[in-house]
């Protein structure tokens, strides 16, 4: 098949997966009011391949083939940055709302793919590559189900009062395993064809249940998706320019003793895995986290300069700090991230991104995205919560008022949209839910910080720090 259009997509969602959204079952996810908003987002991923200006970065030729550049493995540093450059452009077509659906299934394909290759298990791999090839040649739809529900979080999988708090192997079949358990925040589960199953964690002896990496299809019998509404509601264009039309859902994806086939286990039992199957998708996962940030940065800042020009206080010199300061955090995440390519590590002819410059991407997003937020919102003024709703600004009793009183140096229905953009990115609903993934999605900030150490090589810092002292350079510190 090679390439699928976007109605191509949407089509092969209509079939028999479980998804319940605010208590009832969803009979067909693509026309669902919510949902199929969703899903048409999600979309973006397929119309790119035929998108004018996109379609030579997100499609690759190889042999008679042509497929998505998302499955493409990357090879060394300009692949890298091909990738985080397509991930901007869907970002982009997306509003700033990130598409995910071929970027986070690719990149636990391209970890597992490291991990079961370190670990010289064949017939692990060979799983992994048969099952990378069907994606790319039907080219499906990718959810990673990763983050466990964990219960109580002082003990381990093994410790729980419900072993079920993690999701575990309960039985062993001739032709596969069954599976039992729950995962959380599985980002556009309703809509993908298939999802990818990592451990969120480290095991140790006695883990052998819950150290399990698989892939079934969206709509396996046992699979149950409970969605989150989180952005429900929210058709009022004029007040809500993104989430009107771009949504992304979230589900809780119960695993109720779910078979899986041999051939979509990419390992079992290996608590020697769990951990380096984790922390080696979230390595990569970041990156691509980071570059799907970008165009969110962009709007911050191209938003702070047309609300300060509208209000006419673009030369007070509080105001140029602030952009100055805002122009500044948005180039060093993109320096960051263009860096973490030209740095990378390349291991059996895949390149994947410098784990430490990564991770200071990442660092550097979350920790200074809520100042990015005040700044802009301290531009923008108290109208981002007092202002007008649509059904004002189309009453033609009031439209006037509006008109005659909301100018500024801008005219009111100008300075209104910028004004609402921003609401849209940092004030209401839209805004929350991008606040908080600042925060957790991809890891958190503390979950950054350790990567950074423990990446770090602190050698060269050592050798001159002591050359520096006079020190014996194979002395104890």
């Amino acid at each position: 098949m090679g390439l699928r259009t976007p109605e191509q997509f949407l089509d092969g969602l209509r079939d028999t997966r479980e998804v319940y959204y605010r208590g009832q079952r969803v009979s067909s996810v693509p026309d669902h009011p919510e949902l199929g908003a969703a899903a048409r987002h999600a979309a973006i991923d397929f119309a790119l391949a035929d998108h004018p200006e996109y379609r030579e970065l997100a499609t690759h030729h190889e042999d008679n083939e042509i497929y998505s550049s998302y499955y493409r493995i990357p090879r060394d540093s300009k692949d890298l940055l091909a990738r985080t450059k397509l991930i901007e452009a869907g970002t982009s077509q997306g509003a700033t709302l990130v598409i995910l659906i071929k970027e986070i299934g690719t990149d636990a394909l391209f970890a597992l793919r490291r991990v079961l290759a370190r670990a010289k298990d064949s017939q692990g791999l060979a799983r992994v590559e048969a099952f990378h090839r069907e994606c790319r040649e039907r080219d499906l739809a990718l959810a990673v189900a990763q983050t466990d529900v964990k219960g109580d979080r002082s003990k381990r999988p093994d410790e729980q009062s419900d072993p079920d708090m993690y999701l575990r192997i309960v039985e062993k079949r001739p032709h596969g395993i069954v599976v039992r358990g729950a995962k959380i925040h599985t980002s556009c589960t309703p809509y993908v064809d298939q999802i990818i199953v990592l451990p969120s964690r480290s095991m140790g002896p006695g883990e052998e249940a819950w150290s399990v990496g698989f892939a079934v299809p969206a709509a396996a019998p046992g699979v149950r998706m409970y969605a989150s509404d989180f952005l429900h509601g929210t058709d009022d264009s004029f007040g809500r320019p993104i989430s009107t039309k771009h949504k992304m859902i979230e589900t809780l994806t119960v695993f109720d003793d779910v078979f899986v086939p041999w051939d979509r286990v990419f390992f079992h039992s290996r608590p020697d895995l769990a951990g380096s199957a984790a922390l080696t998708f979230v390595e990569y996962h970041r990156f691509t986290a980071v570059s799907y940030k970008l165009p969110l940065l962009d709007a911050l800042v191209g938003a702070g300069i047309a609300i300060a020009q509208a209000n006419g206080i673009e030369r007070a010199g509080h105001v140029r700090d602030k952009l100055t300061w805002l122009s500044g955090y948005a180039e060093t995440v993109r320096g960051l991230v263009e860096l973490a390519a030209l740095r990378c590590e390349v291991e059996e002819g895949m390149a994947f991104p410098h784990v430490f410059t990564t991770n200071l991407a990442k660092w550097t997003f979350a920790r200074d995205f809520h100042k990015a937020i005040e700044t802009v919102q301290d531009l923008a003024g108290g109208l981002l919560v007092t202002g007008p709703s649509g059904a004002d600004w189309e009453s033609p009793a009031v439209r006037p008022v509006l008109e005659k009183y909301l100018r500024a140096a801008w005219p009111a229905d100008r300075r209104l949209a910028i004004l609402n953009l921003i609401g849209e990115l940092t004030t209401r609903l839209y805004g929350g839910y991008q606040a908080v993934l600042a925060i957790h999605a991809e890891g958190s900030i503390e979950a950054e910080k350790m990567a950074m150490l423990r990446a770090y090589n602190p050698n060269r810092a050592l050798k001159l720090a002591k050359t520096l002292a006079g020190l014996d350079l194979g002395g104890e510190a």
